[in-house]
């Protein structure tokens, strides 16, 4: 770690972004972690030259947002979470801080029950500790219930109907770490298990999906809140077969997931899903797997081998897009440059949107006084120059190399 080591500095002459809109020439104060002042620098300039003994960042006119959230991410730095221990845990959270993610869910596949409670166990531990970098806020579990038709990259040998006796096992085991749960809502028992999966206050999640759009809105009917990787894996929209798609572009309580890496939704595509959905009911996730942030070569995913070239990975067996390499800050470049939404609302599905869906919108997830000093500072090129998790600046980022 380096930078601010006190508990208290300030950032200046910043274009801060806030769920009220952009602050330009804006100053943040830190406290104890936590953000204690936003004003506009004006507004408060006598006051600050006053305090000089306060340590004081100049941003010199950069965009400072919130950290980004990632709901949807395997792993990273040569390291995945389904058999990371505690060194790659660390590894993984601090690959992805360095590319401006402040908190994650570790993210699982497809796998047998003892894998996926070896899993919780790994990331239960972690989170008991201090964590020096991106914080891990719960787990994601991708699977196993889903259909072998859409697997993808999901290991058929533990493809599963619901096993509610495996939930409450976790939920007894892990009280909270559980946030999502993605499923396929047409399997046998969905229906109760997307019930049981709310009444624990965990986000029910389709995906890996053979459901027909009645099928979805059913699920939804029953606490179905969540879409991964929408467009991929699941029911294509039709017109006269609108399909999985169709129901999650259309349902106002699903919120859909989107890996916003040119490789596996097309820029149309992503168009529309923002404007079907609105920028309040998408979030950016990076599907990243061990392969992000490492060499083109051959990987593994869920025990599934893997070849990434140009940084594109691929199952071998059958050419299956398998997880990406996208990072959080490569998601939120490209939908300003190549979508041409807006930094605010780029901010917002990569930082706010998540933050909301996992119930952690009170701490976290937008630039807040009173919430946790998560946030990045990033040039007009958006160029990641600063990371700051509970208000430590993290030493790698571009902006210390």
């Amino acid at each position: 770690m380096s930078g601010v080591t006190n508990g208290q500095f300030q950032i200046i002459n910043a274009r801060i972004v806030t769920p009220e809109g952009v602050i330009d020439n804006g100053i943040v104060r830190v406290k104890d972690g936590l953000i204690s002042e936003i004003e506009h620098f004006a507004s408060m300039y006598a006051e600050t030259k006053a305090d000089a003994e306060l340590e004081t960042i100049d941003a010199k006119g950069s965009w400072l947002i919130p950290g980004f959230i990632d709901v949807h991410v395997h792993g990273g730095a040569g390291h995945d979470f389904m058999d990371a221990d505690a060194e790659g845990v660390e590894a993984i959270t601090r690959f992805h801080a360095s590319n401006g993610t402040t908190s994650m869910l570790a993210t699982t596949l497809t796998a047998s029950r003892e894998d996926l409670t070896a899993v919780m166990d790994i990331v239960s531990a972690f989170m008991s500790k201090p964590m020096p970098y991106a914080q891990l806020v719960g787990v994601h579990l991708e699977g196993p219930f889903v259909n072998v038709k859409w697997k993808g990259a999901q290991n058929p040998a533990y493809i599963l109907p619901p096993q509610p006796d495996w939930l409450d096992e976790w939920v007894n085991r892990f009280p909270g770490l559980i946030k999502i749960q993605t499923l396929a809502p047409e399997n046998e028992g969905s229906l109760p298990y997307i019930e049981k999966l709310a009444a624990n206050g965990i986000v029910p999640s389709c995906g890996h999906t053979d459901a027909t759009y009645d099928q979805i809105i059913a699920a939804a009917d029953h606490g179905l809140r969540h879409a991964v990787h929408t467009f991929n894996a699941m029911t294509p929209l039709h017109h006269r077969q609108p399909g999985t798609v169709g129901a999650v572009l259309t349902d106002d309580r699903i919120v859909a997931e989107v890996i916003a890496d040119g490789h596996h939704v097309h820029p149309a595509g992503i168009k529309l899903i923002t404007r079907a959905k609105g920028t309040h009911n998408v979030i950016l996730v990076t599907d990243a797997m061990s392969a992000a942030g490492m060499p083109d070569g051959d990987y593994d995913l869920g025990g599934l081998p893997v070849h990434m070239k140009c940084g594109v990975a691929r199952l071998k067996e059958n050419d299956s897009l398998a997880g990406s390499t996208l990072t959080m800050i490569g998601a939120v470049r490209y939908l300003i440059r190549e979508i041409g939404v807006s930094v605010e609302e780029a901010s917002r599905m990569a930082s706010a949107n998540p933050a909301r869906q996992l119930g952690i919108d009170d701490r976290k997830g937008s630039l807040t006084v009173g919430k946790a000093a998560d946030f990045l500072l990033l040039d007009e090129a958006l160029e990641l120059q600063a990371t700051w998790i509970g208000g430590r600046r993290i030493s790698d980022t571009p902006a210390s190399h």
